[in-house]
């Protein structure tokens, strides 16, 4: 999602003003460990309401306010736009990642899902 604003917006200064859905979208977000990811599908399913979509133009809309780059595509592809911001924000947290092949475009990494995803367990509090 190209739209999506990582900002250095904090939440508190959404504080009022944001949907319900998406306060709760965020909070998911904030609880993501370091070094590990959740797709958009998985933020929903987590939150059993919604859908990939829209916790997608939650995190365009306000994702700034969080840690964005532990919200990813399903396939691992970096965030268009913002490759660089996230894949700094990766190797400092030590997220797992792909190298790129010789023909991908820019020889940007990918997250390597398998290793990288986050289910929510293992300290993850209270599932809504």
């Amino acid at each position: 999602m190209s739209e999506q604003s990582p900002a250095g917006e904090t939440r508190e200064e959404y504080a009022g003003t944001l949907p319900e859905y998406a306060e709760r979208v965020l909070e998911v977000a904030e609880r993501i460990p370091p070094g590990r990811v959740m797709t958009y599908g998985d933020v929903a399913e987590w939150l059993e309401e919604g859908g990939p979509r829209q916790v997608g133009r939650v995190m365009a809309l306000y994702g700034g306010a969080v840690p964005w780059w532990r919200v990813v595509r399903a396939d691992g592809a970096l965030l268009p736009g913002h490759e660089l911001r996230a894949l700094a924000h990766y190797r400092d947290e030590g997220t797992p990642l792909r190298e790129a092949g010789r023909s991908a475009e820019g020889h940007v990494p990918r997250l390597d899902m398998r290793r990288a995803r986050w289910d929510g367990g293992a300290g993850a509090e209270g599932h809504t």
